[in-house]
């Protein structure tokens, strides 16, 4: 009898701990999760620890909470000037609502595909409304924000918030590159052109000033330098006559000197004067006496 009692004791310590296993479970602090009954959502956990469920009615399905990349293909789109261009982007999410997500998609793998799907369709759409010099350069900032918008207006249906939209990539076709590229090079040799002849027009405007700020220096230069010469001169002619007035003999002298340096400076003329001539009087007679 005791030892039938003490084999009752060990089974339903046993059953009682099968149930308490069944019932309990630990939610990861990276995950959320969500209790089903008979395939249908009766609760949801969205913090980590041991939680507990019916056991045996009810079964739990984890959903990761962590921000996840939502990596697209790269696709093919027109841009608004006809323009193809190869387009690689991607996003980054979390799954907001777990129970949402889990009755729309029921998987994660299940809601990639989805948002994929809606991915593609924002990018295109966005992208189609604008030329390709605006995704490649000027507005793509404000496109992935517009595609980012776009995208998570979807995915709220789905119990999804999007991150952030990025586009990694975005070429020409490998046939229309070069095309391009050569009309982005004759493009860049006119506006090089334009620039060049803008700079030689400049640079004449600078030369005829210079000129012309040159030639006002000049003459006024000359100008100063014959008002200079001119008093030089009346100076001159002042001490000249002075000297002339105080002693005409020997300014007669200092002439004929001035004279006969200019006369018989060296050089092919050939000069015939008689010796009695007046040019020689102060080289026949110191006094220039005859």
């Amino acid at each position: 009898m005791r030892q039938a009692s003490i084999v009752v004791v060990v089974g339903a310590l046993f059953v009682g701990l099968f149930i308490l296993l069944n019932a309990a479970f630990i939610v990861p602090e990276s995950k959320s999760a969500i209790v089903l009954r008979f395939g249908e959502p009766v609760g949801k956990y969205m913090t980590a620890g041991l939680k507990f469920k019916t056991p045996f009615l009810e079964n739990v399905v984890m959903i990761d909470k962590r921000n996840r990349e939502l990596d697209q293909d790269e696709i093919e789109i027109i841009a608004s000037n006809q323009e193809r261009l190869r387009v690689d982007a991607f996003a980054r999410y979390r799954i907001t609502d777990p129970v949402l997500f889990y009755q729309s998609v029921r998987s994660v793998d299940g809601g990639e595909q989805r948002m994929l799907t809606q991915m593609n369709q924002a990018v295109r759409r966005v992208l189609g409304e604008v030329s390709v010099d605006d995704i490649v350069s000027g507005r793509r900032t404000e496109l992935m924000v517009r595609i980012r918008d776009l995208l998570g207006a979807s995915a709220r249906q789905l119990g999804v918030e999007i991150i952030d939209v990025k586009i990694r990539r975005a070429d020409l076709p490998l046939q229309n590159s070069q095309a391009v590229f050569q009309r982005m090079i004759t493009e860049r040799n006119q506006l090089a052109q334009q620039i060049r002849s803008q700079g030689n027009e400049e640079a004449q405007k600078i030369q005829a000033q210079a000129d012309r700020e040159k030639i006002e220096i000049t003459s006024k230069a000359q100008e100063e330098a014959e008002k200079l010469r001119g008093a030089s001169d009346a100076e001159r002619n002042a001490v000249f006559a002075a000297a002339y007035g105080k002693d005409p003999e020997f300014f007669a002298f200092y002439r004929s000197l001035v004279a006969y340096e200019e006369a018989l400076k060296k050089g092919d003329s050939t000069i015939l004067l008689s010796p009695d001539s007046e040019f020689l009087r102060y080289l026949n007679n110191v006094r220039g006496r005859r």
